[in-house]
């Protein structure tokens, strides 16, 4: 079958390398001159970031795609274990680094909180383990239909209660961890799905799971090389790419997938259609309004994730002591939340800022550093981010509060970059920059998320803002259920 893929993001390039080992006939059509969508490369004055993820977790997910689809792995991309995962300082100085190790992290725990709080965290990780349990294969890895749906899945009973699915993330915290600092350590991952700690579900207590289960990764020479290595991949197996090839709209004919049509006006035919389009961007401008309305129209109603403002910062000298990751809180968390989903959207005034400073060659020069620096933003258009002024202002203000919290870099900077939610709305075609398409806000939202099947025949979703979500292991998850649901030629 003649398969189009409408942009060339992990989930696209994934679905189209599988899709075309099996024999189809693959075109992956991308706006933008490089593939990777939001696991994009950026360089300057000798320096180098990734402006995406910046580190791996469940590494397994990336080596079934490659076995299946040709050479393994480790002969295409060399991967390091990340330790620690992350250097986190809370509003009161204490400092604290996580492990993929439990019995150390745990240690560590007793050590920097208070005493029993290992205890706690273990108790959690079991309760979160047989989450993990009851979600990984009919949820992460199966097409999804709806939370009865699910309820039909479930083995057991007691999956149902073990998933708790009327719970929050902040309650299931609550019950488990009596340290505050810890608490605010596991509302931390829900932010990784764009969300509301008090209002996403409890189930994403699987995320802190499976980072210390399978540990945290990072690909020599910067994670973009994972985009890299599934273009290369999809070529191999018989995949066209084009790049500059803006797809403007899906043809149908008698309600069924027939093909695209280019922004130059070329037409490419195709049997199936897979979209690695934000699942908005597809109902809304991709497709006629009477296709897909019942979707188009939940999408609507739904939350939209967070977004993101980045500054991108070439550094001389080294910093003692260097970590990969830092992530550093604010003393009032809720402030954050309040100000990006609250009534009134604005800048975050006191974030929590995340840095990632990889020591990577391909980074920086010799005696140099570059920090990737991430602190969660309120969508462009609720708050105009592309005011340069604005944005201008804000990355300042946001070395401030790096160096309020002990990291004064502003005398180290060689060069400097923002990435708005402008910007990144402008790139990838995300509405307004959400990062993550919906956000996880409500008890029930996983099972709101657009479905990789729709209901236009012949058009499946790929990527993070469709089923099962966003990051880079749920977006590979997801082009193996689409290429599964596609099938053999």
């Amino acid at each position: 079958m003649r398969v189009v893929v409408v942009g060339a993001g992990v989930g696209g390039l994934a679905a189209a390398a599988r899709l075309a080992a099996v024999g189809h006939d693959v075109v992956v059509c991308e706006q933008a001159a490089t593939v990777g969508g939001k696991l994009a490369r950026h360089e300057a004055d000798g320096f180098a970031w990734d402006t995406g993820p910046s580190l791996l977790t469940m590494p397994q997910v990336l080596e079934e795609l490659f076995a299946a689809t040709g050479d393994p792995l480790d002969g295409v991309l060399r991967l390091h274990p990340v330790e620690p995962i992350a250097r986190y300082r809370f509003h009161d100085g204490t400092v604290l680094d996580s492990t993929a190790d439990l019995d150390a992290f745990c240690d560590r725990l007793d050590d920097a909180l208070r005493p029993g709080s290992g205890d706690d965290w273990r108790r959690l990780m079991r309760r979160a383990g047989a989450m993990w349990r009851a979600v990984e294969q009919p949820f992460l890895r199966s097409p999804i239909g709806g939370a009865r749906w699910f309820a039909r899945q479930a083995l057991r009973l007691g999956d149902l209660a073990t998933v708790a699915p009327h719970r929050s993330l902040r309650s299931l915290g609550r019950t488990h961890l009596r340290d505050p600092r810890l608490r605010i350590l596991l509302n931390r991952y829900a932010t990784y799905t764009g969300s509301d700690p008090r209002r996403a579900p409890a189930a994403l207590a699987v995320i802190p799971y499976a980072e210390q289960r399978f540990g945290a990764w990072y690909v020599e020479g910067g994670l973009y090389r994972i985009a890299d290595a599934l273009a290369e991949r999809a070529c191999e197996r018989g995949a066209q790419i084009r790049t500059g090839a803006d797809v403007r709209g899906i043809s149908l004919s008698g309600g069924r997938v027939t093909g695209v049509t280019l922004a130059d006006g070329e037409r490419l035919r195709a049997d199936v259609v897979v979209a690695n389009a934000d699942a908005a961007h597809v109902y809304r401008d991709l497709l006629a309004p009477s296709a897909g309305r019942r979707a188009a129209a939940a999408l609507r109603r739904a939350v939209p994730s967070l977004s993101g403002f980045v500054v991108l910062l070439g550094l001389s000298g080294r910093t003692p002591d260097p970590v990969h990751h830092r992530v550093l809180f604010p003393r009032h968390y809720d402030g954050e939340f309040d100000a990006i989903f609250g009534r009134h959207p604005r800048p975050v005034t006191d974030p929590t800022v995340y840095v990632a400073s990889p020591d990577d060659a391909a980074a920086a020069p010799a005696g140099a550093e570059s920090w990737f620096v991430l602190v969660n933003a309120p969508r462009h258009g609720i708050v105009d981010w592309a005011d340069e002024g604005l944005a201008d202002d804000y990355a300042g203000h946001v070395l401030a509060v790096l160096a309020s919290r002990g990291l004064d870099v502003r005398h180290r900077v060689v060069t400097r970059r923002v990435v708005s939610p402008a910007d990144l709305a402008l790139r990838t075609r995300a509405p307004g920059g959400a990062i993550y398409g919906t956000s996880s806000n409500g008890l029930r939202s996983a099972f709101r998320r657009p479905a990789n099947v729709t209901a236009v025949p012949g058009l499946f979703l790929v990527g993070g803002s469709s089923h099962p979500g966003g990051g880079l292991p749920l977006v590979v998850l997801s082009a193996g259920i689409v290429a599964d649901l596609v099938g053999s030629p």
